[in-house]
C-alpha cells in the first residue's frame, strides 16, 4: 500500500459535542489497553531529552527518539509509558497510565526522571512545555459536565515548574469576550501554548458552540478572545506565527485544515495537508509543521508540511504520534 493511498483512506473526524463524545469514547478503549512492552532500544544510548538534533515522539505508547537527519530510520524506545509527550529545553511533560483507568500529568528532567507529578481527571489529550522549560500545560477529556450534550468536555490546566503555582483547569479563569466581561457555565478550554514570557499564552477556548483563540495572561488568571475557528494552536519558535486546525466551512463536522495565522497582518495560509488534522501541531523548525495522522485501522504516523503552503505532506516517522522537537 503506498503512502497517498494510505492517507486517502483517513475519514473526516466528527467534532464538537460530537468529537468530544465519539472521539472520547474510542479513547477511553484505545486507553484502556495494556500497553505492549517497548520494543529493544537502538544502540546503546538511552532515550533524553537533551537539547540536540533528535525528534521526540509515541511509538507504542512509549517516549521514544529518532535522529532529525533520518526520522525514519532506527529509534530509540524507553521504558517510560505515556498517551501524550513534549519537551523543550531538557524539560518534559508526559500523561501517564496511573492506574488502569487514571492518568497522571508528570513532568520530566532531561534523564527521563520524574521531578514532579499531578493526577489529572479524564483521558489525556494534548500535552506543551514552553520553549524555555518553565511552563507546563495539558488537555484531557473529561465526563460528566451537565452542560454537554455528548457528557464529555476538557480540561485544561498549566503549572509553572519554578515557583510551584498550578492552576488545575483554566475555568477558572476571567474571561473578556468580543471587548465585554462574560461567564458562561459551558466555557472549557484546551491546547495551550506558551510565549517566550512564560506567562502569556494561546489556547482555544469553547463557548455556545463557537471555538475561539484566546490570549491568556497566567498571573493575572485572565483570557481574552482574539479570533473565531481556531483551535489547537501553536506559537513559531520566532513568535510571529500560529499553526492551528481551522474547521472547514467552521464546521467541525466537516474535518480540519491545517493552517498559519500571520498574528501581525491576521493572514490565514491553509498548507498543503488537505487530510483532516485532529492535532495539535508542532514547529520542527521556523518552516515546517509535524503532527499525527491516524490510518484507517487507527495507527498512526507523523507527518510534516511546510508551514507557508508550499510543498506538499511528507511522511517523517510512521507508527508513531505526538511529535515534539527536542529544542
Amino acid at each position: 500500500m503506498t503512502a497517498m493511498s494510505t492517507r486517502a483512506k483517513i475519514g473526516v473526524v466528527v467534532a464538537s459535542a460530537v468529537l468530544l463524545g465519539s472521539v472520547a469514547a474510542g479513547y477511553v478503549a484505545m486507553a484502556a489497553e495494556p500497553a505492549m512492552p517497548p520494543p529493544p532500544a537502538a544502540g546503546d544510548q538511552a532515550v533524553t531529552l537533551t537539547p540536540g538534533p533528535r525528534l521526540l515522539a509515541i511509538t507504542d505508547r512509549y517516549v521514544s527518539t529518532v535522529a532529525t537527519a533520518d526520522p525514519a530510520g532506527s529509534r530509540t524506545v524507553s521504558g517510560l509509558e505515556c498517551l501524550r509527550v513534549y519537551a523543550a529545553a531538557g524539560t518534559g511533560v508526559c500523561l501517564k497510565p496511573e492506574t488502569a483507568w487514571s492518568y497522571q500529568m508528570v513532568v520530566l528532567d532531561a534523564a527521563l526522571r520524574q521531578t514532579r507529578a499531578i493526577s489529572v481527571p479524564g483521558l489525556p489529550n494534548r500535552a506543551r512545555v514552553s520553549a524555555s522549560g518553565r511552563m507546563v500545560s495539558w488537555t484531557t477529556f473529561v465526563g460528566g459536565d451537565s452542560y454537554t450534550s455528548s457528557g464529555f468536555s476538557t480540561r485544561t490546566g498549566i503549572l509553572d515548574t519554578v515557583s510551584g503555582a498550578t492552576v488545575a483547569s483554566l475555568e477558572e479563569f476571567a474571561v473578556t469576550k468580543d471587548g465585554r466581561r462574560y461567564r458562561h457555565p459551558d466555557v472549557n478550554y484546551w491546547g495551550v501554548t506558551f510565549t517566550a514570557d512564560d506567562n502569556s499564552f494561546y489556547a482555544t477556548m469553547s463557548t455556545g458552540g463557537r471555538r475561539y483563540l484566546v490570549r491568556g495572561d497566567f498571573a493575572a488568571r485572565t483570557v481574552e478572545t482574539l479570533k473565531e475557528n481556531v483551535e489547537c494552536p501553536s506559537l513559531s519558535p520566532d513568535g510571529t506565527r500560529l499553526a492551528f486546525k481551522e474547521a472547514v466551512d467552521a464546521d467541525p463536522t466537516k474535518g480540519w485544515r491545517l493552517s498559519v495565522l500571520d498574528l501581525a497582518s491576521g493572514r490565514i495560509t491553509a498548507t498543503a495537508e488537505t487530510t483532516s488534522v485532529d492535532d495539535q501541531a508542532a514547529w520542527l523548525d521556523r518552516a515546517t509543521l509535524a503532527y499525527t495522522l491516524r490510518q484507517s485501522d487507527g495507527r498512526p504516523d507523523v507527518w510534516s508540511v511546510p508551514a507557508d503552503g508550499s510543498g506538499a505532506p511528507k511522511l517523517v516517522i510512521p507508527d508513531a504520534e505526538s511529535p515534539s522537537p527536542l529544542t
